[in-house]
């Protein structure tokens, strides 16, 4: 199975965890998400008023420079220690 294919099953199995994860632990998800799709972060950082859009934006923008091959390990990693 490839590593394209094992990330998209963790993201799969990540909507049918035992608990939801605290925020910190969904930020992180969500970073290693877009940075394993996406790469590095793009377009304008969200304004002061949008709390939630900039907390994730600044949380994907804090990997900047991860490949996205070790980005979607990393998120495989997470989901499999969050899965018990």
């Amino acid at each position: 199975m490839t590593l394209q294919a094992r990330f998209e099953q963790a993201v799969a199995d990540s909507k049918n965890l035992p608990q939801r994860p605290d925020n910190m632990t969904m930020l992180k998800l969500y970073a290693l998400y877009k940075q394993g799709n996406a790469g590095d972060a793009q377009g304008e950082r969200p304004g002061m008023t949008d709390f939630i859009g900039r907390a994730k934006w600044d949380a994907w923008a804090a990997l900047k420079g991860l490949s996205q091959d070790q980005a979607m390990q990393q998120y495989l990693d997470l989901v499999m220690d969050l899965k018990g």
